[in-house]
């Protein structure tokens, strides 16, 4: 039997989630199907508990840092109520029943299985068939992408996951990747006492910000224990229950060694298996197309990792609400990702908007480079201790089209540059403002004056 309804939502994440919930609040027949939990990564093995362990390692490297600004401390980490955090508070022990009576509580009808599409407008799910007469959208999200290094298959590696359940921390850890997640977690359980070691492909940490964030990253990194080697390719992977792993860098270079292998090279949005042949897209590609107003076929829109535009919470939520006017046939601007930000919560923090410079030259802009070092500001100065960080400004002649706000509130002072460059403020707007004194936002205004 077909069961007609209004709406189906395939996968019921971060994005899935928020549009499932508000079409039903708008008193539409809504089905959302999640096979996994719902709410997505972020709730349950990404943001929220992630940010717990970061906040509990911050913690400890301020309390490390009292005796060079105010007396002495005796700091003694412990994992445990930081582990038990993260299951009472954030993910309720990995179990998404709030989740789904929120989602129920607005009027929506829960499946619990994978849905395929079968043609337009149809979805199979649980033995089950519905007849959407709006429409379909797909928030199926990302997981984790092991590389094909030999020897790595059939270990028991851990990915972001695994890293976020532990319950005990490992003497001894290395991290593949050298990314946001990578560095994170790398910092983390260097705080906590944890030997870590990281690999990176690239030249650099966090390749895919300008060059001088990852730079203090890894100043930041060393400095709490962390090994780090950079241009460097995992070759071979060995693993025995009482050595823990090995991992081999090529000729010439000695094998990495921990009792935990963490693989953090990427993520791949879940498209395969949804049936998408039945409506005529793509099945070969990696991420789902979308128009600027989400939709990737006639009545199917499709929101958050699936669509490429970035793996952020944020993203998500904003090509829900794009997803959500027109199904509803509502007025609204179109997707702009001209000014998307991004932060990685290291220590200090990076937060990013728009283009790099690299980028900007790719592109061929008229582009001008404003840089300053934010320990020179007041407020560097006066923070002493943990005050490395830097801005940098990327103008397309007199408009920004990029910024990178490193520091202790890196990501907060990211927000008034996202404001510019979404908005398009122009530079002497920007620099007729008044800069509240001292603060860290404050530096940005000296990027502006070293603009050329």
């Amino acid at each position: 039997m077909t069961e007609r309804v209004d709406v189906v939502v395939v996968g019921l994440g971060v994005g899935g989630e928020e549009v499932a919930g508000k079409l039903a609040e708008a008193g539409l027949a809504v089905v959302g199907i999640e096979s996994n939990l719902v709410g997505g990564e972020c709730p349950y093995f990404g943001c929220v508990p992630t940010k717990m362990m970061i906040r509990a390692g911050n913690a400890l490297a301020e309390a490390r840092r009292i005796a060079r600004l105010a007396g002495s401390a005796s700091v003694h980490p412990d994992w445990s109520p930081v582990a038990r955090r993260i299951r009472e508070e954030a993910t309720d022990d990995w179990d998404d029943t709030v989740a789904v009576d929120r989602f129920v509580g607005k009027g929506g009808r829960f499946v619990r299985g994978y849905g395929t599409l079968t043609g337009p407008r149809t979805v199979e799910v649980a033995g089950q068939t519905f007849e959407a007469a709006r429409g379909i959208v797909i928030g199926t999200g990302a997981a984790p992408v092991a590389p094909p290094i030999e020897g790595l298959t059939g270990t028991p590696y851990w990915t972001n996951r695994e890293a976020v359940e532990a319950e005990e921390l490992p003497v001894s850890l290395v991290v593949l990747g050298g990314g946001a997640i990578g560095v994170e977690l790398a910092q983390v359980f260097a705080r906590f006492g944890v030997r870590v070691t990281v690999v990176e492909a690239a030249d650099r940490l966090l390749p895919f910000d300008e060059p001088e964030a990852g730079a203090l990253v890894r100043t930041a990194l060393e400095a709490d224990g962390v090994e780090i080697h950079t241009g460097m390719h995992a070759t071979r992977v060995l693993h025995t229950e009482q050595d823990g792993f090995a991992v081999e860098l090529g000729e010439g270079a000695a094998p990495v060694t921990g009792d935990r292998l963490l693989v953090a090279t990427g993520r791949r949005a879940r498209v395969a298996d949804l049936g998408l042949e039945s409506i005529g897209v793509d099945t070969s590609a990696h991420v789902l197309a979308t128009d600027e107003r989400m939709r990737i076929a006639d009545g199917v829109w499709a929101v958050g990792d699936v669509t490429g535009h970035g793996a952020f919470t944020h993203i998500a939520m904003y090509e829900a609400g794009i997803a959500v006017r027109d199904i509803l046939g509502q007025e609204g601007p179109p997707a702009d990702y001209r000014a998307v930000p991004r932060v990685t919560f290291t220590d200090p923090e990076v937060g990013s908007v728009g283009l790099t410079e690299a980028q900007a030259r790719d592109r061929g802009l008229n582009v001008r480079v404003g840089l300053t070092d934010l320990t020179t500001s007041a407020r560097g100065w006066i923070h002493k201790e943990g005050n490395a960080g830097l801005i940098k400004l990327i103008a397309d002649g007199d408009v920004l089209v990029g910024a990178t706000s490193v520091g202790p509130m890196g990501g907060e002072v990211l927000s008034m540059l996202t404001l510019a460059v979404h908005a398009q403020v122009p530079l002497a707007q920007l620099r007729s403002m008044i800069y509240a004194y001292p603060t860290f936002h404050r530096a940005v205004e000296g990027a502006l004056h070293n603009l050329a």
